[in-house]
């Protein structure tokens, strides 16, 4: 299963880390992954100025806008399915 972590600190929650949350859970379910990721809430992944910091697996930490979801699934999630 892939695990990805959100950053809900500080900086992440003010750009919208919860919808950025939301949002994939929201893909998760339409393409029904759900057995597949797993989206998990974290504290400060260190990379602040990358808000809304999401990390992949115990990969790279990526910056994802809340209306950017669709494109940050296509390109660093879906070929890893």
């Amino acid at each position: 299963m892939l695990e990805i972590n959100v950053c809900i600190g500080s900086a992440c929650h003010l750009k919208g880390a919860y919808n950025v949350i939301s949002n994939l859970q929201k893909i998760i379910k339409e393409k029904e992954l759900e057995g597949k990721i797993e989206v998990k809430a974290a504290f400060c992944l260190g990379e602040c100025t990358k808000a809304v910091s999401v990390k992949l697996g115990d990969g790279s930490i990526v910056s994802v806008k809340e209306d950017e979801v669709d494109k940050f699934f296509d390109k660093h999630l879906a070929g890893r399915l």
